[in-house]
């Protein structure tokens, strides 16, 4: 639907818009929370307006606005976009929405009946939820390596850095403050001092420069399915497991990626379900009877509101900008 096609409201100062209809109850706020780095995303933010969003889309910058209405099978979602990137964008809505992600294999009685109690009663309360798929490589490549080996807010800090120093200004009607992150091009562009300053050592930041030095060809894994872009990521030296799960999860939706090597994710799922700390190992092995779904699984134990132990030692914050 282009913007002459939707309704006037919607479409109202918008350069393209698109009204989008899940077919099902749809949770907007659920199914953006993935992609967003933390509450102080300079290209990400939530207004009461809806939730926004800046990225370079293939004809060019957009700013995107997103906001649902309507309940059960008559849930929709308006989008409404604004610069040069604005069609592409409004035509890749249902996708970024999930459009593709289909839980009836999840949800199918034999196999729900295998599924952990907790997990069972979180879907039974979130039946809503969808996967994201960005199919944009390296707006989640960058701040994901950008997360190897360090805390969220050592990341998030260093991200937010360099979006404030190399990001641009979201086009049209944006919110004040809203970042377009930088392009491939741009983020080779940053010289060695700028990630220093970021607090991102240079193992991090080398490995972002080997893998965009490829931009193209890494956009272009985009097109295939989750598992063979995910071990196509994991030729690029610096990526591994974790950071290709972490890429693919948001790029392409993937429902069974699970990050391997995070600092909690093993622990919390141990405790969840068996009441034990365990390792990625131990890990892999509880989840492997639900392979093909096991980020789907890990979704809904964080929406249950299960909480693991807070008793083991905290991962230290360190701040390397002043060496």
């Amino acid at each position: 639907m282009t913007i002459a096609d939707a309704p006037p409201i919607v479409a109202a100062s918008a350069d393209a818009a698109v009204r989008w209809y899940p077919g099902s109850s749809f949770r907007l706020d659920q199914t953006m929370f993935p992609l967003m780095r933390g509450k102080a995303d300079p290209s990400f933010t939530t207004h009461s307006s809806g939730f926004w969003m800046a990225f370079t889309a293939p004809s060019g910058p957009v700013t995107l606005r997103l906001s649902g209405g309507g309940l059960g099978t008559e849930s929709f979602v308006d989008a409404q976009a604004w610069g040069p990137g604005a069609e592409d964008a409004v035509a890749a809505v249902p996708r970024l929405l999930g459009a593709d992600d289909d839980w009836s294999a999840f949800d199918e009685p034999t196999f729900h009946a295998t599924l952990p109690r907790l997990v069972t009663e979180s879907r039974r309360r979130n039946p809503a939820l969808r996967l994201p798929s960005t199919g944009r490589m390296v707006d989640a490549l960058v701040p994901a390596v950008l997360e190897q080996k360090v805390t969220s807010l050592e990341a998030r800090r260093g991200y937010r850095y360099l979006m404030y120093r190399y990001g641009t200004p979201a086009p049209g009607k944006a919110p004040a403050g809203l970042l377009v992150p930088p392009t491939a091009r741009q983020w080779l562009a940053i010289p060695s001092w700028e990630w220093h300053k970021a607090g991102v050592g240079p193992q991090r930041s080398a490995t972002v420069m080997r893998a965009l030095q490829s931009a193209v060809a890494l956009e272009r894994l985009a097109g295939l399915d989750a598992a063979k872009a995910g071990a196509k990521l994991q030729t690029i030296p610096g990526i591994g497991i974790w950071t290709a799960a972490e890429v693919v999860q948001r790029t392409h939706g993937c429902p069974d990626s699970i990050s391997v090597g995070d600092y909690h994710l093993a622990a919390y799922v141990g405790y969840a379900l068996t009441g034990q700390k365990t390792d990625d190992a131990g890990m892999i092995e509880l989840l492997e009877p639900w392979r093909g779904h096991r980020q789907r699984l890990v979704r809904m134990l964080y929406l249950s509101g299960f909480r693991k132990p807070t008793f083991g030692p905290r991962m230290t914050v360190q701040d390397h900008r002043g060496h």
